[in-house]
């Protein structure tokens, strides 16, 4: 099922600005926010999202919605589109409160909105966010857990696994573009196995693979252990899609024990 999303009590519109923006691999960078409104957010761990607000190319100022409720994006709408700002959807992979800085993994890739700000980027430069809560819904004791993603999704994986028990056990698949984007050192409990695929291997056919499909190829091919079970899965709709089937249709996995999201579509930009 569409997993629910868990909610802080009270939210509001932040605004902050860029301290750095650092690369981490070949298609990831660490954007780092500061500012004193870092205070108004409630850091709840896990796959915590938010909305990150920036500029467009040509607005010298960053303007925010003023309504701290799922309001804002009809505010928002309401504005021409040379004072609207880009807004994308971002996993925190870590909060300093008492630096007043988060920290934000994100895929660069090509010339989408996101990628283009982040390589003008500079200290200083204005952001905005507003949080959209959690969707991962812990395992009960002594369940298994299932986690996939492509790139999109592994910074809320990486964040689960390096907050999740020392007892969990389980699987997490991620599909990553190059092999130096495989990051070898992912804190994860000793019970979880990681398996990473990357769309660079040289033992593939050549020609361009779609993102997603090493990772649901994955799924299809794993010898996961029988028993009770819980999925989590997060990336390109298909992928996300594709693995619940098969879970469901081949593996006997109860619907209710899958959440899943489409974080994104192959050939198609988010609107802004």
């Amino acid at each position: 099922m569409i997993p629910k999303v868990r909610l802080p009590a009270e939210r509001r519109m932040i605004t902050l600005e860029v301290r750095s923006v650092q690369p981490l691999s070949d298609s990831f960078v660490t954007l780092t926010l500061g500012g004193p409104e870092l205070k108004h957010l409630h850091v709840a761990g896990d796959d915590q999202g938010v909305r990150l607000f920036f500029p467009r190319p040509g607005q010298p100022d960053l303007r925010m919605p003023t309504r701290n409720s799922e309001a804002w994006i009809a505010e928002l709408l309401l504005w021409p589109k040379a004072s609207r700002p880009w807004v994308r959807n971002m996993t925190v992979r870590r909060v300093r409160p008492e630096q007043d800085e988060i920290d934000i993994e994100i895929a660069v890739h090509g010339d989408t909105p996101t990628s283009t700000w982040l390589r003008a980027a500079q200290k200083g430069s204005p952001a905005g966010i507003f949080d959209i809560g959690l969707t991962y819904q812990p395992p009960p004791d002594g369940c298994r857990q299932l986690l996939v993603g492509d790139e999109s999704a592994l910074p809320a994986i990486a964040a689960i696994l390096e907050r999740a028990p020392q007892a969990l056990t389980g699987d997490a698949i991620l599909e990553v573009p190059t092999t130096g984007d495989v990051r070898e050192h992912l804190v994860a409990p000793a019970g979880v196995n990681v398996q990473w695929v990357v769309r660079d291997d040289p033992s593939l056919p050549p020609g361009n693979v779609t993102p997603g499909t090493l990772a649901l190829e994955a799924v299809r091919s794993a010898n996961l252990p029988a028993g009770p079970c819980t999925a989590w899965v997060a990336g390109e709709a298909k992928l996300a899609t594709g693995v619940r089937r098969h879970l469901v249709n081949d593996r006997g996995v109860p619907r209710r024990d899958i959440h899943f999201m489409g974080y994104w579509r192959v050939g198609r930009s988010a609107p802004g």
